[in-house]
């Protein structure tokens, strides 16, 4: 929303001089928060965990995913990435090909990339074809005697290469990962909170029958503030919360980071920044496309809302 935009370090001052402590103690923030962040999601998504960085977010994801379904093994897009910690560089190929190298339990599937991909427009059905090389993985796994616990993917494959995956293609995976008793992990931590525009959150894009069983935020959920969030379903918490572990983080959804988070949903509502970033969004993209008639170096420019590629090519 901005620099040091007002709003923000106002609620940010005003919580300070009167309380932060750690999450042990209630606070009426959490719960405000929780339930003004559950109005922008689908209904199932309902439970919420609050944490202070994206990538502890997509490491208590791949935790709930493990423990709900059972099984160890993840699915990931090639050139993804998902975090620092170690279980994060893990699942992602963007890191692990210049470290260890990729883990026996992690699966790499082709970026559904429509331009520079393994099927690219002229194809009949992209998204089919894509859809397919995941449950190639899955089939390829189980004769392995593997199972699947995840297929964990940014909404639109940032670091990849500003991927707009084709609609259809996150509801024909799901079916595929759900089969074989894993889930859908949508990673909005770069693309969430209406950067893409026209819906509030980029997996969105992929229409109203699709609905991920966990999203993880993090970086604009905060405005810089360090603070990140986990959504997901009663079920996969119930089973999370049989362990007898309880979930706990110190800080993970303070009185300030709350109050800083609710002050964010205030200025993207107040200031229309979604409509904003549909408007600035085509302008650019308009500017952009115009610039490649007379460039041959621009061979590509896609984009939704502020999530916008331009693909230089020889």
């Amino acid at each position: 929303v901005g620099h040091c935009h007002p709003d923000i370090v106002k609620a940010a001052h005003e919580q300070h001089q009167l309380l932060n402590t750690n999450s042990r103690y209630l606070h009426d923030n959490l719960v405000d928060y929780a339930e003004r962040l559950s109005k922008t999601l689908p209904e199932k998504l309902c439970i919420f965990y609050f944490l202070n960085s994206g990538s502890e977010a997509n490491d208590l994801a791949l935790r709930l995913a493990r423990q709900y379904t059972k099984h160890e093994d993840v699915i990931v897009l090639d050139h993804a990435y998902h975090g620092h910690l170690t279980s994060l560089i893990d699942i992602s190929p963007y890191k692990f090909r210049n470290l260890e190298g990729q883990k026996e339990w992690v699966h790499v599937a082709p970026v559904p990339d429509t331009y520079r991909g393994l099927y690219r427009e002229d194809h009949e059905d992209p998204v089919t074809a894509y859809a397919d090389e995941v449950k190639n993985i899955i089939e390829h796994a189980h004769k392995k005697g593997r199972k699947i616990a995840a297929f964990f993917v940014e909404s639109l494959p940032s670091v990849g290469g500003q991927i707009i995956p084709p609609a259809g293609y996150f509801q024909k995976v799901a079916e595929h990962v759900h089969k074989a008793g894993g889930v859908f992990i949508a990673d909005e931590i770069q693309v969430g909170f209406g950067r893409v525009g026209k819906h509030f959150w980029a997996f969105q894009l992929q229409g109203e029958d699709f609905i991920p069983d966990i999203v993880t935020m993090g970086k604009p959920i905060g405005n810089g503030h360090p603070l990140a969030c986990v959504a997901t379903t009663k079920e996969i918490a119930e089973a999370f919360a049989a362990t007898g572990v309880e979930y706990f983080n110190t800080f993970g959804g303070n009185p300030v980071s709350c109050a800083i988070g609710l002050a964010v949903l205030d200025v993207i509502e107040k200031e229309h920044l979604q409509a904003h970033a549909t408007e600035v969004g085509n302008f650019l993209m308009k500017i952009l496309k115009e610039q490649q008639i007379k460039h041959p170096i621009i061979g590509d420019v896609r984009g939704c809302g502020l999530f916008i590629g331009v693909d230089l090519i020889k």
